[in-house]
């Protein structure tokens, strides 16, 4: 957890700087996460400074329709399966935190929305990855 879920989930995401604290909370607890923390910090050697303004930039296209993300997502979640298991658990714990960060934080139909499509990503990044193999 972090100090960033102090705020009561009242409002909906409404704007990039509520991207911002949701994707800023959901990396904090993946960090903190006995399953996914390793993976983020000693596997893949994520480099927080330039992964997180990438995210918000996917997060505000996924829900705003703003262009700015560049990136293969599929194509880094897939050479990163190739190094450690990324199945059902780990896609599981992934969009269980990203729920818990949404719920802590927002309530109303973007939060709704969020959720649905993480589930939809998660679906698909997970389909793509167990077709490698």
């Amino acid at each position: 957890m972090t100090s960033q879920t102090t705020a009561s989930a009242t409002t909906d995401i409404a704007s990039r700087t509520d991207i911002e604290r949701l994707v800023n909370d959901f990396y904090g607890r993946v960090r903190g996460d006995d399953l996914l923390g390793s993976i983020f910090d000693d596997i893949a050697h994520t480099d927080w400074v330039q992964h997180l303004p990438k995210m918000y930039e996917f997060w505000e296209g996924v829900l705003f329709g703003v262009a700015g993300f560049r990136g293969n997502p599929l194509a880094v979640h897939r050479d990163l399966a190739s190094r450690v298991p990324m199945g059902e658990r780990e896609f599981g714990r992934w969009l269980a935190l990203f729920h818990t960060s949404v719920d802590a934080l927002f309530s109303g139909p973007c939060a709704e929305n969020a959720k649905a499509r993480a589930l939809r990503i998660a679906a698909v990044m997970q389909h793509h990855i167990s077709s490698l193999g």
